[in-house]
């Protein structure tokens, strides 16, 4: 991406490589009756996306990030890098002995420029329209979530929400289980070395302004503490959730066939880090859970598994004065499973470069979710055009070759 390029002659680059994926193929992978799983997992507070997915050929990216870029593994390993997945993009280390084996078998996708047509910024807001499948044109409903909907298209389909409270995701006319796993999400506000360095100014002419100064950063952080929390809406921490989604891959191989989880601690504000830090322990941990439930799946029924993993927003291109990104659009999105036959990024996409970006901070979002999984839907359990657009009105489905 460092010479001028059009988004069109870039997109056929890209798919000449596989990125965009398999556009058009129109196989149905099940059933509308058959007995596949779908798990959902909502990442609540906004997952950087440019951190987990590194535009490594972007000139942009390094000039913008110059405290969190994710710089390329060297030959040498003796620092932890991101692994080239190929001419543009390259994985978070934190992902690579955790996830990278399914993505080397084929069965891990990324869908960068992902998200929803909501402009606001707001976690509550976007996170609804998440939920609800909601697309632009037509009208916001809080009494049924696109999930729910999914299950009244699908005979006998069993529906369970991994949740305290049932989230909108699941509300509306079939009938839903619920199976409340843990404590939610907290975070401790206090940065490294602050003790450090309040000992080494104690007594010092500077003492008071670097206490001031400490004060004044443990107010923004708590501040900023308190909104992760309300952005998480209770959801689950990462910490531990390796051992929770075993327990979530249990249940569904017993039966259940739609299901839902949260998990939050994603708005990075401040201290987000790099190829190590806050948010790469966020990933590490986000990473062991989806291994550990492809594992509890089994071989068999993993086959017939589908796991989506999305997030209101992504964040901004530049990072701020905080070392952390602030509130996005486009952000990527993760497809797993048995039986996925795709390119490792897939949909549609354009260079790193500053005419594309969305208001001048953030990626657009060309792959809208509910038209990306109105695609993957119909191929999943071979769903008729009435039955998609019952499930996300207005939308119009897109096949990026999920399955």
């Amino acid at each position: 991406m460092t010479a001028p390029t059009t988004r069109r002659k870039w997109l056929q680059q890209a798919s000449a490589s596989g990125l965009a994926g398999v556009l058009g193929a129109t196989t149905v992978w099940a059933g509308a009756s058959t007995d596949v799983r779908f798990l959902f997992v909502l990442l609540r507070g906004g997952l950087d996306g440019l951190s987990l997915l590194v535009p490594h050929s972007s000139e942009l990216y390094a000039q913008v990030r110059p405290q969190i870029r994710i710089p390329l593994r060297t030959a040498s390993g003796d620092a932890p890098g991101a692994e080239l997945l190929d001419a543009h993009w390259a994985l978070h280390p934190a992902w690579s002995a955790s996830v990278g084996p399914w993505i080397r078998a084929g069965q891990c996708s990324f869908i960068p420029f992902a998200g929803v047509d909501n402009l606001s910024r707001s976690h509550f807001e976007t996170q609804d329209s998440v939920e609800m499948g909601h697309t632009s044109g037509t009208p916001r409903t809080y009494r049924s979530g696109f999930l729910n909907r999914l299950a009244t298209e699908i005979a006998g389909a069993r529906a369970m929400a991994f949740t305290d409270a049932l989230p909108l995701a699941l509300r509306g006319t079939a009938t839903v289980q619920q199976f409340a796993l843990r404590g939610p999400v907290s975070r401790p506000a206090t940065l490294p070395m602050e003790r450090e360095l309040q000992a080494m100014y104690r007594d010092h002419p500077l003492d008071q302004r670097v206490q001031g100064a400490m004060q004044m950063r443990a107010e923004v952080a708590s501040q900023f503490s308190q909104e992760m929390e309300q952005a998480s809406r209770q959801a689950l921490s990462t910490r531990g959730f390796e051992a929770e989604a075993r327990r979530i891959a249990r249940l569904m191989r017993q039966g259940v066939q739609v299901g839902f989880v949260d998990v939050g601690g994603w708005d990075t504000h401040i201290g987000q880090g790099a190829a190590t830090g806050y948010l790469a322990n966020q990933l590490r941990e986000l990473g062991l859970g989806l291994a550990a439930f492809a594992q509890e799946m089994g071989e068999t029924v993993w086959q017939r598994t589908m796991v989506v993993v999305a997030t209101e927003f992504g964040r901004t291109m530049r990072e701020n004065g905080g070392r952390g990104t602030d509130h996005g659009h486009g952000g990527v999105s993760i497809v797993m499973g048995g039986a996925l036959r795709s390119a490792t990024v897939c949909g549609e996409q354009v260079p790193i470069e500053a005419k594309w970006l969305h208001q001048n901070r953030d990626l657009p979002v060309l792959n809208p979710l509910p038209s990306v999984l109105g695609g993957l839907f119909t191929r999943l359990y071979g769903l008729s055009p009435q039955a998609i657009e019952r499930i996300f009105p207005g939308a119009q489905p897109r096949d990026v070759g999920l399955a």
